[in-house]
Formats: C-alpha cells, sequence, structure tokens
C-alpha cells in the first residue's frame, strides 16, 4: 500500500489546561476519521503546551492516561496518531522531563522519540534524546520519520532519517511569529532535498507571551505544496502517495549522486 490519508491537525493550545486541549483533540480526531483519515498529526506537546511552571503536573510517564486514552481512540478507530507529550521519566538522580514525540497504531505505542535539539528556554527543562531513528508502521508498509520543531532548522535529521528509510517526514512544531516566511522555506527544502513527501503541523493560536501562525503544510516528494492552512483552527486533509518519490527521484538522482566518501 502507497496511498495513505493523512490529517493534520492545527489547533490552538491552551497553556497547562490539559484537559481542556485533549478535550478538543479528541473531537477533531474524530472529524478527520470521519473523512477518512488515516494517519493523524497533532501538534508538539499539544496536550498542555509548554507549560515550564508546572511540569510535575503537566508531565506523565510514558504509559501514562494521555498515551492511554489516544490508544484507546487508535485502536477504536483503526487510525494512527502523531504527537508528542510531555514525558517524565523518575530515577533515584530525580525526575527528568523530554519532549516525547510518540506514534500509536492500532491501539499500540509503535514508536517514540524523544526530541534531540531542544530550542532556547527549553534547555533549561528538557533532556535532550539521543537516538534518531524512523518510526515503521505495522499496518501499512510506511515508514515515517519524525522530528519536532527546531529541528526542521538541522538538515542532518531530516537527512538521516531519509538515508534510513523514512518514507515520509513529519515534522510538529510550536513555531512562533514572526517566522512564518522562514518555517514555509525550511519544510519545503526538507522535502526538495530528501525527495520525501512531508507533513509539517503547527499550531495556532497563543500563549501569554507568544503568538503563532499556524501554516501547517503537506507538500509533496518534488516540494510542491498541496494543501495549506491559515492561522486559523482546521484539519489539512491529503491522500500522499509515497509511489511517487520513486518518480521524483529517478529523474534528479539527488541521493544516489550523493558523495558519501566526502559528507
Amino acid at each position: 500500500m502507497t496511498k495513505v490519508r493523512i490529517a493534520c491537525i492545527q489547533t490552538d493550545i491552551c497553556l497547562c489546561r490539559k484537559e481542556k486541549n485533549i478535550e478538543k483533540a479528541l473531537s477533531m480526531i474524530g472529524r478527520a476519521v470521519s473523512e477518512g483519515a488515516e494517519i493523524i498529526v497533532l501538534p508538539e506537546v499539544f496536550s498542555t503546551g509548554f507549560c515550564y511552571e508546572h511540569m510535575s503536573d503537566s508531565s506523565e510517564a510514558r504509559d501514562g492516561p494521555t498515551l492511554e486514552l489516544l490508544s484507546d481512540l487508535s485502536r477504536t478507530n483503526g487510525c494512527i496518531i502523531v504527537s508528542s507529550v510531555i514525558e517524565s521519566e523518575s530515577s533515584e538522580e530525580g525526575t527528568k522531563y523530554f519532549n516525547l514525540g510518540f506514534c500509536i497504531e492500532a491501539g499500540v505505542i509503535t514508536g517514540t522519540y524523544r526530541k534531540t535539539h531542544p530550542f532556547n528556554k527549553e534547555k533549561q527543562y528538557f533532556t535532550p534524546g539521543n537516538v534518531i531513528s524512523p518510526i515503521k508502521l505495522q499496518s501499512k508498509d510506511i515508514t515515517i520519520g519524525l522530528q519536532i520543531c527546531y529541528e526542521l532548522r538541522f538538515p542532518e535529521v531530516a537527512r538521516k532519517l531519509s538515508l534510513m528509510g523514512a518514507d515520509i517526514l513529519v515534522t510538529i512544531a510550536e513555531f512562533p511569529k514572526p517566522r512564518r516566511e522562514l518555517w514555509q522555506t525550511l519544510v519545503r527544502a526538507r522535502a526538495i532535498e530528501n525527495q520525501m513527501p512531508h507533513v509539517a503541523c503547527n499550531r495556532t493560536g497563543s500563549d501569554p507571551d507568544t503568538s503563532f501562525f499556524g501554516t501547517s503544510m503537506i507538500v509533496d516528494a518534488s516540494g510542491e505544496i498541496k494543501v495549506k492552512a491559515g492561522e486559523e483552527e482546521s484539519i489539512l486533509i491529503y491522500d500522499v502517495d509515497t509511489a511517487e518519490t520513486s518518480g521524483v527521484r529517478e529523474v534528479i538522482t539527488v541521493l544516489k549522486d550523493r558523495r558519501a566518501d566526502l559528507y
């Protein structure tokens, strides 16, 4: 199977209001499923935002109630859900927090990814992950390369995911104003240089000291924008055909022409 219907849910996030954010996400996931979405992507830390002042309350263990709830929803609706939450991990040395990207499929967490490049203030609160690896779906012949927000600026992340077999690049983000043009350029660039579809899901709305522009996009393997949101809350849906990737790569043989002996 090469075609898959993907929904990018662009939503506002109420800072530290987990119950309200999850309720909205569940409603929008239901709408996406009713339109045939098979893979559903939510923005970065969709359930809490960057709730720095209440990390202990906003965070959860990997088997916590938020991912359990999404797992039940995934199982019931036969859909795949991709996003991130604030993860807490306790040990004798204390508690560490991670920005945990996840992929839930058929009620099971198929793969996770701890954000490896925290941005600015995030460095004070989050421990960076140390593994970059794509997520192989079990029910479809598709592998997802997941990266988180600031990592859009690091072409090495997307390139590694591509070389490791990712079929679709997924970026979940809280990219703020005024960087809309930069966002659009980077989203297209990552698709063009790796010649693979790119689903870039950004939040909208505002926090007390930051505003967000949305502009979520789904871009094909040639870098063409297929669907794009404005600043309003919305659901983007597009049928991504990974079979088209091989055609793009045959016309311009970027990956074959790489000089791995030099870089």
